[in-house]
């Protein structure tokens, strides 16, 4: 997808790609020659682009402290996604980003001024999970659990297909209603920061690398900049946006309300009836989180960890039963080296996820934590009784 868009005395010329396209590259290739542009903008962050440039080293990666700064799910989503992306590669032979590079490499072979254009990927992830509501995280979550379970290749037949308007606008509409405010911010906001990097880019003529996707967005962006309308700056597109009052208030919200239940128990049924309305609540929360850790096969004393730190940990805003299983895990299974160097390629299957020590502790993580949010949705109905 080419397409060519001219304001004023300036030219902007939009190569639309598939990210896992041999045409891509190769279009990527030509265009830049017979263009002869004066400035290049590449969607790609400078993280991704190293990681692309060359075979990412994670031998300096510490799960603890992933764990610690609650990364944990921010680093399983983003090997979740990179596992999709090469998986999707693989029908073609092509390494997700190759036109990326290939766009990199022709401007320092002509000496090409260029830029990388997209918005860093944390900044993208940390802004859709903050903007997603509850039941938007559950759709985020069975999506991307989905996805790491999908077996689907596509043909460069499929890729060029997949780049033509109709099926782009089919696309789009299709994530807007499923995942509206995730689609907000990989799709809009993206098209937004991109169109700005774009529009502000030095010389006459400039010349953009761009997902096919994001084209028709990234035009009318530039029309309305040309147009002197004020848009949303970089700065203000990068920041994660604070949590609202609701979302502050329910960490403590639910405690208070279980605590509030169980106390109501001793007061209405006596001793008895307080007990019974604690064991409940133990045996709910804790059961649920242990299934969870042992469907991620957890060493068996997490999984015991798991069932008697939930019902705890429910209780604290300030660390999960995740933050418990997984520091555990990562202590009765520490990850080897050929666990980080095998890391790359264990991502690209469900087997490889679970065999690798890094990415096991992040399931167990996940899982755990799963089935402790679970058991408290269960269990507070339950205590009511």
């Amino acid at each position: 997808m080419i397409e060519t868009v001219r304001l004023g005395e300036r030219e902007f010329v939009l190569v639309g790609t598939a990210h896992v396209s041999q045409n891509s590259v190769d279009d990527v290739r030509t265009q830049i020659e017979t263009v002869q542009p004066d400035h290049v903008c590449i969607e790609i962050d400078e993280q991704r682009f190293r990681s692309i440039q060359k075979r990412r080293d994670w031998s300096s990666l510490d799960i603890f402290q992933i764990i610690r700064k609650r990364q944990a799910f921010l680093l399983l989503s983003n090997l979740v996604l990179t596992s999709f992306q090469r998986r999707m590669g693989a029908g073609t032979g092509v390494t997700p980003g190759a036109e990326m590079l290939a766009a990199v490499q022709v401007c320092r072979a002509k000496g090409i001024e260029f830029t990388l254009a997209d918005r860093p990927v944390q900044a993208t992830l940390r802004r859709a999970w903050a903007k997603t509501g509850f039941w938007g995280k559950n759709k985020l979550l069975a999506a991307l659990i989905s996805s790491a379970f999908s077996n689907e290749k596509l043909s460069e037949e499929d890729l060029d297909r997949l780049k033509s308007r109709s099926e782009l606008e089919q696309m789009m509409g299709e994530l807007a209603d499923y995942l509206p405010s995730v689609k907000s911010v990989l799709i809009d906001e993206r098209d937004q920061y991109l169109a700005q990097k774009i529009y502000r880019s030095p010389g006459a003529r400039v010349l953009a690398v761009v997902g096919a996707g994001h084209v028709p967005g990234i035009i009318t962006w530039l029309s309305r900049m040309e147009e002197g309308e004020e848009v949303t700056t970089t700065a203000e597109l990068e920041r994660i946006p604070p949590p609202g009052p609701v979302k502050k208030a329910l960490p403590y919200l639910i405690p208070a309300v279980v605590a509030s239940l169980i106390i109501w128990g001793f007061f209405r049924g006596g001793l008895e009836g307080g007990l019974q309305s604690l064991l409940r609540w133990v045996l709910v929360n804790g059961t649920l989180s242990a299934i969870g850790a042992a469907a991620a096969l957890a060493h068996p004393l997490t999984i015991v960890a798991s069932f008697l730190a939930a019902p705890i940990t429910s209780m604290n805003p300030t660390i999960g039963v995740g933050f418990v299983t997984g520091i555990l895990e990562a202590v009765f299974r520490k990850p080897r080296v050929q666990d980080f160097e095998n890391l790359n390629t264990d991502i690209l299957s469900i087997r490889g996820f679970f065999r690798n020590r890094l990415t096991h502790i992040l399931l167990v993580f996940f899982f755990s934590s799963v089935g402790s949010s679970i058991g408290t949705f269960i269990a507070i109905p339950l205590l009511f009784s």
